[in-house]
């Protein structure tokens, strides 16, 4: 399947270290966050990506178009430095088509600027391109498939740093407590869609909100709540939560490698 990338957002809450580059661009270890979602995605087969640009367009068009396999894989080096080979395989067999789809466009809008370039494509994959999982990917799309829904994602619980809190008309509060142990699921942000998506979007919508609501009525949206590792680069502290359990070899997200551990 294809896979569409919304990967043109400004990134505001990581303004303290993005306010020059666009939120898929940020590092983890020494990797943007987007190449290790498309790896991710490679892994499971998933090979030809679809990026929806935005904000700082230009500097993802450039860590591709400048990309160096041996930076991020295993290799030997020969013949005086002119012979590279590599030990594994990286992004040498990735397509990647890059689309301008507006500065200010919401995800909606996006996906519909790509509607031609997933033209005979029954089925796609979207994500939003800011979070990792060890989601087995190939049983989320299976469900999807038996289920039949024009659109699917994955539920994941809230980070446990929230607290929900109850409160009446007079501020009076009754209940806080860490939303993780509310029984509240939140959109992870991996989808699974049919063509048929298209049929239920209106120019400007944004894509969560009128065409899934739509969806709803329809009993055609479908979702699997997954207890697995997941979480969202989207302050500067996720930003450092995953540069440390980089850094401690600790990367569920990496199912390409039999070396990762368990989230602790």
């Amino acid at each position: 399947m294809k896979v569409v990338l919304f990967c043109g957002g400004l990134g505001t809450r990581l303004r303290e270290h993005s306010d020059t580059i666009p939120k898929s661009l940020v590092n983890v270890g020494d990797r943007p966050i987007i190449w290790h979602l498309m790896r991710y995605y490679a892994h499971y087969g998933h090979k030809d990506f679809i990026l929806c640009l935005g904000y700082r367009g230009d500097l993802i068009r450039d860590f591709f178009l400048n990309y160096r396999s041996a930076m991020s894989t295993d290799f030997i080096l020969s013949d005086g430095g002119r012979r590279i080979e590599l030990l594994e395989e990286d992004a040498e067999d990735w397509r990647i088509a890059f689309v301008d789809t507006g500065l200010h466009s919401n995800l909606g809008e996006r996906l519909r600027r790509v509607r031609s370039l997933l033209e005979g494509e029954e089925e796609f994959l979207a994500n939003y391109s800011d979070g990792l999982s060890d989601l087995p990917l190939d049983e989320h799309v299976d469900l999807f498939q038996r289920k039949k829904s024009i659109a699917h994602f994955v539920s994941v619980r809230p980070a446990q740093s929230f607290h929900y809190v109850l409160a009446d008309d007079e501020g009076c509060v009754s209940a806080i407590e860490p939303i993780g142990a509310t029984g509240y699921w939140i959109n992870g942000g991996f989808f699974c869609f049919r063509r048929e998506i298209f049929d239920h979007m209106q120019a400007g919508e944004e894509l969560v909100e009128k065409p899934f609501q739509r969806l709803i009525e329809a009993r055609q949206l479908t979702s699997w709540k997954y207890g697995g590792f997941w979480n969202a680069m989207d302050t500067f502290k996720d930003k450092i939560m995953f540069d440390r359990m980089e850094a401690r070899g600790n990367c569920p997200w990496k199912v390409w490698t039999s070396e990762r551990r368990p989230p602790c």
